[in-house]
């Protein structure tokens, strides 16, 4: 499996290719933000380990990027900003994991291993499911099928997608929905739930793939068509 570092310390970068090689994998190393576009339109890496304050385009702008065109591989941002802010900003713009300076190399490879199993597991849910999700032109797909969703309902399917099974609480939904700070009432959740329920029955019948977890909140449960 081939990861890509993105780290402009050399010794840093060195620290983490040495370790994750000797944990089996093969790594390429760029210094220069600018360099990742270009080399990404001829590989395609397992994972991208991505420092966010590079020389050239900023990490932040190259994960952005990096989802907008369609790229699913785990991303996990490894900087020195330790706010709150920033690591909530690198996670909204598409990262699945967010590391600190100084670096613990083997926390990295331990990191690196987990998200690849999260991403080998949402990888066989969507194969099961056929399931996808277009978020430029807010569409979820299943098959042939298609329905389109408003800009919540699509930020809501795509939350409770990324991980099938958690359960979401209606405030840790909310926080996704509404970053803006907006006082609104958790209730809202279930507003929204009912009205994507009703568009989805499009793609799955009767199946009721967002399912209610008493006193707990919701969750994305698809079922293989053998136990549907």
């Amino acid at each position: 499996m081939s990861i890509l570092i993105v780290e402009d310390e050399p010794r840093v970068a060195k620290l983490l290719a040495d370790y994750l090689q000797l944990a089996g994998y093969s790594t390429t190393v760029l210094h220069n933000g600018d360099d990742v576009l270009p080399w990404m339109d001829e590989n395609s890496p397992e994972l991208i380990l991505l420092d966010l304050m590079l020389p050239g385009t900023v990490g932040e702008k190259l994960c952005l990027e990096l989802r907008q065109r369609k790229h699913t591989m785990p991303i996990i941002m490894i900087t020195a900003k330790v706010a709150e802010q920033d690591r909530i900003l690198g996670l909204e713009l598409g990262a699945d994991d967010y590391m600190c300076k100084p670096l613990s190399p083997r926390e990295v490879v331990a990191r690196v291993k987990a998200a690849l199993r999260r991403g080998e597991i949402n990888s066989r849910e969507a194969d099961i499911n056929d399931v996808q999700l277009d978020e430029s032109c807010l569409q979820v797909s299943k098959g042939k099928d298609t329905v389109m969703l408003t800009s919540i309902e699509f930020q809501l399917m795509k939350t409770l997608v990324r991980h099938p099974r958690r359960i979401y609480s209606r405030v840790q939904l909310m926080e996704c929905l509404y970053q803006d700070n907006r006082i609104v009432h958790d209730r809202t959740v279930d507003g929204h739930v009912k009205k994507l329920r009703a568009k989805l029955k499009a793609l799955f019948g009767d199946q009721e793939v967002i399912q209610s977890v008493y006193g707990a909140g919701y969750r994305f449960h698809p079922l293989p068509a053998d136990e549907a």
